[in-house]
């Protein structure tokens, strides 16, 4: 089978694969101690926790701390709820195309959430002025959608001058680009070749926020609970390796671009061509019936580009904030690529995913 979903999660790299074995030691090892106890294999344990947060701070701007989460989705919820401008019921706006982990979190704050617009091409309309009121910003680097990549320098600057809060999900963007500047920045290993379960929250110099999760004091005080020194070893073999290879992980997936965009010649690509990551191909073809397509080309793992997939019935929140009618956004698929992606895979994806449209007459 073919595997073009990289948006979803990322093969695990035989690198972190192998970093994390020794922690999974069972009787006669010394790997299984736990991080927070005083003796030798707890101390063996922390060393390798610490050892990690260093290759996983490297992906990160300078400065600032790294804590250890269960997932991005627990990070952005810890940054959103738990800084101070949201405690003091200050409103939030979010870009309309931002992951459900910020859309419906920001929802809940006592504040209200304002929505940033984005036109067509995916990216927002206005940087220059927020709404009345607005302590929180929180504006993704790269969307999982449709791949576009957002001005977050500019974005920064509007949140700087509006004394707010910024939060960035960085989960599409670390490891494979250079991660924007905020106050809190969330990331998830599985999406840069490392295990599931484990992500992380930066947050810059100086920045405070409340915990969320009480009890043992781990992690700074923000995120109590023993940690895994396997998948946290993991995780920093994989970003090791994501920082040593991202030139050529990047040229790599131009070169994939390149050649898809030809391969899928016909079809309608959702959202900029240039401001994106390019190992992201959103492709819309009118009158496609995407469930179909999915089925009959079965040897192919990618995604449907509408959120009716996964079962809500409801066209994808981002394709209609570009513009998309119901029918259109429905019509989209999702095809993912990367570092271990190859050249003659995407032909046979490609023949495989076009045979199937061309079958239903799209």
């Amino acid at each position: 089978m073919i595997y073009l979903d990289y948006q979803a999660t990322t093969p695990l790299a035989p690198e972190a694969r192998e970093a994390m074995l020794r922690w999974l030691d069972g009787p006669g090892g010394t790997g299984f101690g736990n991080p927070h106890s005083p003796h030798r294999y707890g101390r063996q344990a922390e060393a390798a926790v610490e050892l990690a947060r260093e290759r996983v701070a490297a992906l990160f701007p300078a400065g600032g701390r790294v804590i250890f989460t269960g997932t991005a989705t627990e990070a952005l919820n810890m940054a959103l709820l738990g800084n101070a401008q949201a405690r003091a019921g200050k409103a939030a706006a979010v870009s309309a195309i931002e992951h459900s982990a910020v859309y419906e979190t920001a929802e809940r704050l006592a504040g209200g959430m304002h929505v940033l617009q984005v036109g067509q091409d995916g990216l927002l309309t206005r940087i220059n002025a927020l709404p009345e009121g607005t302590g929180v910003v929180a504006v993704m680097q790269v969307n999982n959608e449709i791949g576009t990549i957002q001005p977050m320098t500019e974005v920064a600057e509007l949140a700087r001058r509006a004394n707010a809060f910024l939060v960035c999900d960085a989960v599409q963007a670390a490891g494979r680009l250079p991660i924007a500047m905020a106050d809190a920045i969330a990331i998830s290993a599985h999406k840069l070749h490392g295990p599931k379960g484990i992500g992380a929250l930066w947050l810059g110099e100086g920045v405070e926020i409340d915990p969320l999760v009480t009890g043992g004091g781990q992690e700074y005080g923000l995120r109590s609970g023993t940690l895994s020194p396997a998948l946290i070893a993991g995780f920093g073999a994989a970003a090791k390796l994501a920082m040593e290879r991202m030139e050529e992980d990047a040229a790599h997936v131009e070169a994939l671009w390149h050649r898809a965009r030809d391969l899928f010649d016909g079809w309608t690509l959702n959202g900029r061509a240039d401001a994106r990551w390019r190992g992201n191909l959103s492709l819309r073809k009118d009158g496609l019936d995407v469930a179909r397509l999915m089925s009959e080309a079965r040897n192919v793992a990618f995604s449907a580009g509408s959120a009716c997939a996964s079962g809500s019935g409801k066209p994808s929140r981002v394709l209609q904030a570009i513009g998309l009618p119901a029918n259109l956004a429905k019509n989209t698929i999702r095809l993912g690529f990367g570092r271990y992606s190859t050249g003659e895979e995407l032909e046979e994806a490609a023949a495989a995913i076009n045979a199937a449209a061309q079958a239903q007459g799209a």
